[in-house]
Formats: C-alpha cells, structure tokens, sequence
C-alpha cells in the first residue's frame, strides 16, 4: 500500500505546515489588534486627532489595523479602575501618583520613565484663570481670588489629578512669595483659607468643572491652559489670566505591562507609547492647547530652553494652528517645589494634609 501511505505522509507533512506557520507567525501578520487607552478626562479631543495619525502610521509600517477602544474619567478613578481589574493596555493619566499606584499594584513596571527621553510625560500644561468676558471682577492673578464675595470653580482634589494641580499652582505661588499679603508657611494657610471660602462648586473631574463655568456659574475657574484653549477653539467667550507664579502640568503616560502580555499587545501598545512623543503627535497635542514635550516642536512654538534642543524629524503631515500661543510667565514652578508628589500629597491632601482639612472645616467638619 505505498500509494496510501505516501498520502498519508504527504497530508500530515502538510498539516504540520500549516500549524507551525500559525502558531509561530508574528503578532503583527494578524489582520487586526485591539487596543485599551485608559485616560483622564481632559485630553479626549488631543487623542482623539492622535489615534488615527498613529493607525495610519501603523497600517503603513506593518500592514495591520489597530482598534483602539478609549475610556475616559477623573484620573485617580480611572487609575482605581486599572488597579481593579480594567484591563487596560495603555494609561495617559493626570499626575504621576496615579501611575505609582499601578507600579505598586504590579502593573506597571518600576522602570516606566526610564527608556524615553520624556520621563515618561506626554505633555505638558499649565494652571491659569479663566474669566468671565471683558474681566469684569478685575482679575489678575491670585490675590484677586481671595476677595469677598467671588465665586470660584477647581475640581475636587480627592477625585481630580486636575484638581491637585490647581491647589499645588495656588500653594506654590504663596510659598514662593508672589501672591502679596500671603506670602510663606502662614501665607499658604491663609490664602488656601480664603480660596476655600470661595469655591462654589468642587466637580470629580477637570472637565466636569471647566464645563460647569462655561455654563455661567462662577467668576473665575480655575484650570489647565489646554482648558480654555479648548473652549476658546469652540467659541466659548472668556479671557485667559495667567498667574505671576504657576505650576507646570506634567500629565503621564505608561504600557500597563500586565495587561499587554496578557493580551499579546506590547509591540504595538509601546509603539503607541512611542508615537505620542513624535512630532505630529506633540503637533496634535499643540493644536489642543498642551505644551508639547518633544524638543522639534517645543521650539517650533516659541518654547526654546536650555534643556531641549530642536531635532530633525520626519516631514510632518500635521499644521500648527498660529491661533495657540505659549506664552512664559514670571516664575514658573514644578512638582520639586514640594519635594516630589510624595510629600505634596501627604501634605496637602493626605487624611490629615493642609487642604483636606480646610475643606473639612469649610465644610463643618
């Protein structure tokens, strides 16, 4: 019987072909790969322009598509959510501690802002001022929030990465002495006092809360420069006051490396990671209103410094809007004014920090 037996050879010889070229083919000849982005709020539409740059640019690479599904809310939510079990591939959070939590969740490795030149942010920003059109309460910086009888907006600190960034901007100003009559250890106290007897309305999230000013309550929000940019691009009708003394916005982005090996995501979730930090990307973000991070575009709008030098790049395929401007302000402050996230939490918005204590007194408490 060598006919049949030659038959059989044949048809299992080419069985094993074809499971082995399954089995070892690589992730990137699949005709499709899903992707989780887990965010907060406030850069929706900056990613929302970015994902189709980054399947185009991924579809030419490699010849896959890449679906990526997008989840949005307050960052420290959406940080619990992950550390809960929501499988997210990728997380573009508001401040770092929310990313520490992953890391302490073993989620994310410890090494997270150590392989990119960027510390691992994908953008940056600024706390400023909204106001009410033609300025009628006469603000100009943060003294001015502290007057009788002014409304305020911020978010909730103990909901809000947003929110902690507006407290520590406000803070940092009077502990550096650039808010008068309240300058030094007691001057932060006290302002921080004022403030809180005049916020109105305390949102989960930086969104929530800049959308509840721009539906008429409040004289003044505090807020993300990117913020009223957003709103200014919309046709919303406000003024930008930018404080003597602010704090840059640093807002993180991570592989979530449980997840992605779990899924069999990593080449393509660190390769989205990576393409935040390319030009057209930053340009996206720049067109939103966020200070863009990559050297290229940092000094193609006007944000030259000593630490960061324009490299060449690919030609891009994204226009700058010439409507945003980035304009330097007085004293400029980052997160290393309070000794790291560590210690500003634990100082202002721990169970027994500084502003949760005033907001508890505020509040009866």
């Amino acid at each position: 019987m060598p006919g049949i037996r030659f038959i059989l050879f044949t048809l299992v010889t080419t069985i094993v072909i074809v499971l082995a070229f399954t089995v070892f083919q690589p992730a990137a000849a699949q005709d499709s790969i899903t992707l989780t982005l887990a965010g907060y709020a406030v850069p929706r539409e900056a990613y929302g322009d970015i994902i189709p740059l980054f399947q185009a640019y991924w579809r030419e690479q490699t010849g896959q598509t890449v679906n990526i599904l997008e989840s949005y809310q307050a960052s420290g939510a959406q940080s619990r959510a992950v550390a809960g079990g929501f499988e997210a591939d990728i997380v573009a959070l508001s401040i770092e501690p929310d990313i520490t939590r992953l890391v302490d969740a073993e989620l994310v490795s410890a090494d997270w802002k150590d392989d990119n030149a960027y510390q691992g942010f994908a953008a940056q920003s600024l706390v400023v001022l909204a106001v009410r059109p033609e300025n009628p309460r006469g603000i100009a910086d943060w003294a001015d929030l502290a007057q009788e009888g002014l409304e305020v907006i911020t978010p909730d600190p103990a909901t809000s990465g947003g929110a902690q960034w507006n407290i520590l901007g406000a803070a940092g100003a009077a502990q550096r002495g650039f808010i008068p009559g309240y300058e030094g250890g007691d001057g932060v106290t006290a302002f921080l006092t004022a403030l809180v007897g005049n916020i109105a309305v305390l949102d989960r999230d930086g969104r929530e809360s800049f959308l509840t000013f721009e539906r008429g309550i409040g004289d003044v929000a505090i807020t993300y420069e990117n913020e009223v940019y957003a709103g200014l691009l919309a046709g919303r009708e406000y003024s930008i006051v930018y404080p003597t003394s602010t704090i840059l916005i640093e807002n993180p982005i991570a592989v979530v490396d449980t997840y992605v090996d779990l899924h069999g995501t990593r080449e393509v979730a660190e390769a989205f990671v990576q393409f935040v930090w390319s030009a057209d990307a930053q340009r996206a973000f720049a067109n939103h209103g966020f200070r863009p991070v990559n050297p290229t575009v940092r000094a193609e709008v006007g944000l030259v410094d000593a630490e960061s030098e324009a490299t060449e790049e690919a030609p891009s395929t994204v226009e700058l809007n010439p409507e945003i401007t980035f304009p330097t302000v007085q004293d400029q402050f980052t997160i290393a004014e309070f000794g790291g996230w560590g210690e500003a939490r634990a100082i202002y918005f721990g169970e027994q920090g500084l502003f949760t204590q005033i907001i508890s007194q505020s509040q009866g408490g």
